[in-house]
């Protein structure tokens, strides 16, 4: 019996010196921080600046519309033809805006996985534990905001 209660005292003490071990190991080793500009690399990147001037092209097309819709009612003077017209370009505009809207957030919200993936890409191979972005730290964490702009098309 007391050869078992020494086994299990030993056991016991074994765990706790290998559990605080651990534990010291672990609580020596600070993480490293990195921060990155994002708004910066949004601006620079040329997804984003190709997505803008597709979405001036589109807004262009809407106005054209607008354009067309407006000469026509200038033209009508019945007033059952002129609601007949509103009603054609009110929907055929906001058909144009609701697809408009809907591919921007998309492409949008692809260019943000992109962005996202490279920076934990790039966090991994240099070794960061936390990336955050720069707007929200005042001080500290190396700003590795060009290292990934290099890899963002």
């Amino acid at each position: 019996m007391k050869k078992n209660i020494y086994i299990a005292v030993i056991i016991a003490l074994s765990f706790a010196l290998g559990y605080s071990i651990n534990n010291k190991a672990i609580s020596d080793t600070t993480p490293r921080v990195a921060v990155v500009d994002i708004s910066r690399i949004v601006t620079n990147s040329s997804a984003v600046k190709n997505l803008k001037s597709e979405q001036e092209k589109k807004v262009k097309e809407i106005q054209a519309t607008l354009d067309k819709a407006k000469a026509e009612l200038a033209k009508e003077t019945d007033p059952a033809k002129i609601s007949a017209i509103e009603d054609k370009y009110r929907n055929q505009i906001n058909s144009q805006k609701i697809a408009l809207d809907t591919e921007y957030n998309k492409k949008m919200t692809d260019i943000d996985k992109n962005i996202r993936s490279t920076v934990i890409e790039k966090a991994r191979k240099l070794n960061y534990d936390l990336v955050f972005p720069s707007n929200v730290v005042y001080f500290g964490g190396d700003d590795i905001t060009d290292v990934i702009a290099k890899d963002i098309k």
